[in-house]
């Protein structure tokens, strides 16, 4: 098992940027997929970006391609989104999840672990 915890949300004002980092428990973190999602009020959740175990393959959905970039620090047990260039649609809760063996990273359903939830705000 792993226990997600993320954190570095908060207000910023349109273009400017945020790092969501994701720290997870558990000795066995380089074996998880790690994928970041998020929900707006009165939206569904919706695929962000992911990172396969070694950190070699990215993906990102075409609304952050470009503007946010997924990295891993397996010795730190650490995942991170940095987004840049922010738009007001971007605001919304932004999980971070796990999983082994993920065939479909951009799919919710594909990850078992999931942590509470950071607040991104973005004023326009």
């Amino acid at each position: 098992q792993v226990q997600l915890v993320e954190s570095g949300g908060g207000l910023v004002q349109a273009g400017g940027s945020l790092r969501l980092s994701c720290a997870a428990s558990g000795r066995t973190f380089s074996s998880y997929a790690m994928g970041w999602f998020r929900q707006a009020p009165g939206k569904e959740r919706e695929f962000v970006a992911a990172i396969s175990w070694s950190g070699g393959s990215t993906y990102y959905a075409d609304s952050v391609k470009g503007r946010f970039t997924i990295s891993r620090d397996n010795a730190k047990n650490t995942v991170y989104l940095q987004m840049n260039s922010l738009k007001p649609e971007d605001t919304a809760v932004y999980y971070c999840a796990a999983e082994v063996g993920v065939s479909y990273y951009s799919d919710y359903r594909s990850y078992d672990y999931w942590g509470q939830g950071t607040q991104v705000t973005v004023s326009s």
